[in-house]
């Protein structure tokens, strides 16, 4: 088994404990943090694989110090609040939140979007690729690739989380066709779609906001209201 590295960031010491004996369990190695400025500091000295971010923190909010993190690195984070407004949610996965867990959670609930998270991380970070998928996409400006997980929009190299990525990809290789947000949620998270899921519209909208497509005419991702989304 590979060494897997995980920030717990929570200002809340038992639940940080908590989340610690689970994810040691698992066989992980965890860096626990308090507040924002230990967690970056954390991130500063040690390559990390996950980060878990508490929202509530003494000196920062957890929504700042993913879009900080977000600067410079794309492993994947789950933020955990006791707050369970859809805005907040939205927010969180805008800002670069890979996925969203409310507080109370049962602790093999976590351990396992923990370990979904990493297998897509890796996936998309691995090599084992079908000739299709290592030729990639190149159309129109916009090149994609999946043997380096590298996007390039008319010469600029895109900073894009895994889950960015594979939504692009995912629309790529079905180009032409308009998808649902529903089959887009489940090819992509792996996860049975809710009637109220807002998230694939949230990361929709962050992966626009990275593309620079205006909001009202966008050239890639198109939106057929009351269907879906679709690449022509």
């Amino acid at each position: 088994m590979m060494d897997v590295d995980i920030l717990v960031v929570d200002d809340e010491t038992a639940i940080a404990d908590l989340v610690e004996v689970y994810l040691r369990n698992e066989g992980y190695t965890v860096h626990k943090s308090y507040d924002a400025a230990g967690a970056l500091a954390c991130v500063r000295e040690h390559r990390l694989d996950m980060a878990i971010l508490d929202v509530m923190l003494p000196d920062m909010d957890g929504f700042t110090l993913c879009q900080r993190i977000r600067e410079d690195h794309l492993f994947p984070i789950i933020m955990l609040t006791a707050k369970v407004e859809d805005m907040d949610k939205i927010m969180g996965l805008t800002l670069g939140a890979d996925d969203y867990i409310t507080k109370p959670f049962n602790p093999l609930e976590l351990v396992a979007r923990v370990k979904t998270q990493l297998r897509r991380y890796t996936r998309y970070n691995a090599g084992g690729l079908s000739p299709r998928e290592a030729a990639g996409h190149d159309f129109r400006g916009l090149q994609i690739s999946k043997a380096t997980h590298k996007c390039i929009l008319f010469g600029e190299e895109l900073s894009l989380t895994p889950l960015e990525f594979s939504i692009l990809w995912y629309l790529c290789e079905h180009r032409g066709q308009v998808i649902s947000s529903e089959e887009l949620f489940e090819a992509v998270w792996g996860e049975r779609y809710m009637d109220s899921n807002n998230t694939v519209m949230s990361h929709i909208a962050r992966l626009r906001e990275k593309m620079h497509e205006p909001s009202r005419k966008p050239r890639f991702i198109k939106t057929v209201w009351g269907v879906g989304y679709t690449i022509e």
